[in-house]
């Protein structure tokens, strides 16, 4: 039973019209001689349009539909590719790619438009602005070179998977119309395509926002025959092939631990599982034949994705999940003696085989499956959903979203069923095999975290080292890879993703050691976490290993909150784990050094994520830690005549500990902060800017400072706070976070901190949450700029020592105010 709950606020914020003070400006490009540079590009531009049967790479697909080009900007700078679209004549923007440091933009041009573009070109000619500069300028100079679209122009992913003679199943993502005709006719419309080219597909297929995924098996000959024919696509690249599994180590059987075990669980549970609150394992299966899953799952609570599969656990890592997400640290529920509260129960959804490689599937289609089905026979279930099972040789290892990320994206967001959702995700493990050629921990910064581990909304687990063992008594002499609380050599890492993507993993959890003898890396089982077997008639216990230990932890923890906290919002889950997460000496020794600059903060966010997660920092509050939750939603974005807009932002006064904080003086203090959003995903790689940008939408928060009013404050961050004249921004600066504006803001969770002296935070009750662009606004025609966002925003401030009280102080402050409040 916790003794201080945490706060819950309600009625602390007003709504003010916002306008963002900051405005993008893309680097300016070289001045271009006119003439040379329009002429050259228009003849280009002409050239793709002349049939040619020299050109036998070339995808010549006139036959009266159009034509794919390929765009390619200048060197070093952005390609102006907003201006390349113009849907009310057909011309689409398919994609965008990079090649280092050049954009290049795949487009298609109907038949007869051809003419739009030229246009462009004439008028950068022979035409000026008001301001004596050539028209059409930013676009046409930012153009580099113009060619007819290849079989490259479409392709994302390794260069050499890319399918020339072999048939290979590959995702290709088509362009669909949200406003005219049904999905699923249009769905139907192509697959009468590919039955007329005799092109293979599977059933299933993805649908985001204005975009459809299929899996077809094809090569070079087969993409080229199905663009002659087909005007909407846009890209294509490999269909993820889950992980194999390890096989199961034997533990020591010893029934005598099972039945102690047993007799001192304290739970509802004890006859029939408890339907409130389930963790769903999408894996192998799980075994309900283990004396210490029998209370906590039914066979009605096992279910599969294919019906020819059996719903029982035949691999073993499903149940070996299942041992970690119901019991958390298994071994010491064993050795000890203390009563084990459990007071939720399993799910399972197979969606891996029993035996043989998994075939080719569309992996965001299965999840989106597996989690509909205990939802249908169970809808009033409090659900945590937990998977680690992932891809390692799919994506573009840049952090990118993939269509199984993105699925993910939409099942958490509530797209499917308007019910948004808790999901936890392995980061993937790096292999024995690495570390013998890349050292320890080079071997993790390499390793990319694998798909879905992309996704924005979900929780994506690392592990950390939490355990090394006497090996004196090894036969052979080893080393023990990973020191205590160092990332575990088992985790992968974000470090080589682009800046603007996630951070991933966020959170680390106990995910054991390997061993070496020289250039050998192995596992071993005093390094591995106890659990649950799937085979109870051998032994009934297994071990578990890596980010899938790691991950069913983070799943258990995720439980015990929403045991305490039963009517929280999933967002608020997320961003509890997050906010309570610390990082040890030892990983900031590994990954930050006595450095404090942009690049090592990124690298020990990127490695480590935001750290170890604080389940009693997670629950509850103390005398000198208190954290203060704040659930809302927004309304993002408005129309306004016929354009959309940013709208709103949020100005929150928090009840604070004013004066607690004044007579502490000099001591220092702590202040955290935590923005968790779920969005809604726009997927398709056509760049990060302009109207087809990722996320439907973002959000962002600011505090403010000790050196400014409230009236600064407000300027400072909202441009509509301001008056007309010129130098009025306020006379404020931002605080000196820990991480800063330019780590912390990727992403949907947004969490830092700062520290100084007690006094300098005892006015810091005001917190602003506002929005930046999202495809909501961007697409209007899409009509989803009158949504609105929930958001979940927590706010922890704390002192060291005990002395000081301010959870009274709070809670006497929120009594004689008209904020509402639950603890």
């Amino acid at each position: 039973m916790i003794d201080k709950p945490n706060i819950f606020l309600d009625n602390t914020g007003e709504t003010f019209a916002f306008t963002s003070p900051k405005s993008a400006r893309p680097k300016a490009l070289p001045c271009r001689n006119r003439y040379e540079h329009g002429e050259k590009i228009r003849r280009e531009f002409q050239a793709c349009f002349q049939h040619s049967s020299k050109s036998q790479q070339a995808i010549a697909i006139r036959k009266n539909e159009g034509t794919y080009i390929e765009i390619r900007g200048l060197e070093n700078y952005t390609l102006t590719s907003k201006s390349l679209e113009n849907l009310q004549q057909g011309i689409r923007l398919c994609n965008i790619r990079n090649d280092g440091n050049v954009e290049i933009a795949t487009v298609f041009i109907p038949q007869g438009k051809e003419v739009v573009f030229l246009k462009k070109i004439d008028s950068y000619l022979t035409e000026d602005t008001d301001a004596g500069k050539p028209k059409n300028q930013n676009l046409i100079d930012s153009i580099e070179s113009v060619k007819r679209a290849v079989i490259e122009s479409f392709w994302f992913g390794l260069k050499d998977d890319l399918p020339i003679e072999n048939e290979k199943w590959c995702e290709v993502w088509f362009r669909c119309n949200e406003r005219n005709e049904d999905i699923g006719s249009q769905v139907e419309g192509i697959f009468y395509t590919l039955n007329a080219l005799e092109i293979k597909y599977k059933n299933d297929y993805l649908h985001f926002p204005e975009r459809i995924v299929l899996l077809l098996e094809i090569n070079q000959h087969k993409f080229e025959h199905l663009l002659y024919y087909c005007e909407n696509i846009l890209e294509f690249r490999l269909t993820p092939e889950p992980n194999n599994f390890f096989e199961s180590l034997t533990g020591v059987e010893q029934k005598a631990w099972v039945s102690d075990l047993l007799s001192r669980i304290e739970s509802n549970n004890t006859t029939v599982p408890n339907d409130n609150l389930n963790i769903c394992i999408l894996d192998t299966g799980i075994s309900i034949h283990n004396p210490l899953l029998i209370p906590f799952i039914q066979e009605k609570s096992l279910y599969t994705v294919n019906h020819e599969w059996a719903v029982d656990d035949v691999v073993g890592h499903g149940s070996e999940m299942a041992g970690v997400a119901l019991f958390g640290n298994l071994k010491k529920c064993l050795v000890g003696n203390r009563t084990i509260n459990i007071q939720h129960s399993l799910e399972s959804v197979k969606i891996l085989p029993d035996r043989g490689s998994n075939s080719s599937d569309l992996y965001g289609a299965i999840t989106e499956q597996a989690v509909l089905l205990p939802k249908i026979d169970e809808p009033n279930t409090n659900r945590i959903y937990c998977m680690a099972v992932t891809a390692d040789k799919y994506g573009n290892y840049d952090g990118s979203p993939t269509s199984w990320s993105a699925a993910i994206d939409s099942i958490t967001s509530g797209v499917i069923d308007n019910e948004k959702k808790l999901f936890f995700i392995s980061a993937g493990n790096v292999k024995t095999t690495e570390l013998s050629s890349i050292q320890y921990p080079e071997s993790s910064i390499n390793h990319s975290v694998e798909s879905p581990g992309e996704s924005w909304n979900a929780i994506t687990v690392g592990a950390f080292a939490n355990d090394i063992f006497d090996h004196e008594d090894y036969n052979t002499p080893i080393e023990i890879v990973a020191d205590v609380n160092e990332l575990s050599p088992y985790s992968s890492t974000s470090l080589s993703w682009d800046k603007r993507w996630p951070i991933k993993p966020e959170i680390l959890l106990d995910g054991g050691n390997m061993i070496s003898t020289g250039d050998d890396y192995s596992n071993s089982v005093d390094l591995s976490l106890l659990t649950t077997s799937h085979r109870p008639l051998n032994h009934l216990f297994s071990y578990i290993w890596g980010t899938s230990a790691a991950t069913a932890k983070a799943a258990w923890m995720g439980a015990k909150i929403l045991e305490e906290y039963p009517n929280m919002w999933p967002e608020t889950v997320r961003a509890l784990l997050i906010h309570s997460a610390d990082w040890t000496d030892k990983m900031k020794a590994q990954f930050l050094g006595n450095e404090r600059s942009k690049t090592a903060l990124r690298r020990l966010l990127r490695c480590c994520g935001y750290g170890i997660p604080n389940l009693e920092k997670a629950l509850q509050c103390y005398s000198n830690s208190i954290n203060m939750i704040i659930e809302s939603e927004i309304k993002p974005y408005c129309k306004k005549n016929s354009s959309y807009s940013i709208n709103e932002m949020h100005l929150h006064k928090i009840p604070w500990p004013n004066q607690v904080l004044e007579s502490l003086g000099e001591t220092k203090a702590r202040l955290k902060v935590t923005l968790s959003y779920f969005i809604e995903p726009g997927p398709g790689e056509v760049g990060w800017k302009d109207k087809y940008r990722y996320p439907s939408c973002g959000l962002r928060f600011d505090v403010i400072n000790s050196n400014e009013t409230l009236e600064d404050f407000e300027k400072r961050i909202n441009k509509k706070m301001r008056s007309e004249e010129l130098d009025d921004r306020g006379d404020g600066s931002p605080r000196d976070w820990f991480l800063g504006v330019h780590n912390r803001d990727v992403g949907s969770i947004h969490s830092d901190f700062c520290e100084s002296m007690a006094i300098e935070l005892k006015d810091t009750e005001y917190i602003a949450v506002y929005p930046i662009t999202g495809w909501w606004k961007e697409r209007g025609y899409l009509k989803k700029f009158d949504e609105r966002l929930r958001y979940s925003l927590i706010v922890t401030i704390e002192t060291p020592g005990t002395e000081a009280d301010l959870y009274t102080e709070i809670l006497t402050k929120i009594t004689s105010t008209s904020i509402v409040t639950t603890v």
